[in-house]
């Protein structure tokens, strides 16, 4: 019998050291905003949205704020071509952006312009690091 071998990419690994927050809003085609609150000091990493139903029209775009201020390059296109529940969307943020420095209590703003149609519930989460 012959020996198969494989070949297996090592695991990515993230730091222990990240929470993740998340919020929902109740239609990503409409203009509005949903928040979640910070529950440590550290840097915005990464954040992600997750459709519950298709969108059509025009592609819908969010973006984060904290504290009231826009969080830089922090912008993501939720296509809608082919578009499902279940699509995700996300983005990595550098941890040289200052504009995603958080402290405990903070509130962290999930912003929909609401270009698309199609009423869908939309849940988004922000990765912090903390430190």
């Amino acid at each position: 019998m012959a020996l198969t071998t494989y070949s297996v990419s090592p695991p990515i690994l993230y730091p222990d050291n990240e929470v993740v927050v998340s919020s929902q809003l109740a239609d990503i085609s409409t203009a509005g905003s949903c928040w979640a609150v910070s529950p440590v000091r550290g840097q915005i990493v990464r954040a992600y949205s997750a459709l519950h139903r298709a969108i059509s029209g025009a592609d819908a775009t969010w973006s984060l704020e904290s504290n009231n201020v826009a969080v830089t390059k922090s912008t993501v296109t939720v296509a809608y071509s082919g578009s499902t529940a279940g699509d995700t969307d996300g983005i990595a943020i550098s941890a040289a952006n200052t504009t995603g420095r958080v402290n405990e209590g903070d509130n962290i703003e999930f912003r929909s312009l609401g270009e698309s149609t199609d009423a869908a519930i939309v849940t988004f989460s922000a990765v912090i690091r903390v430190g």
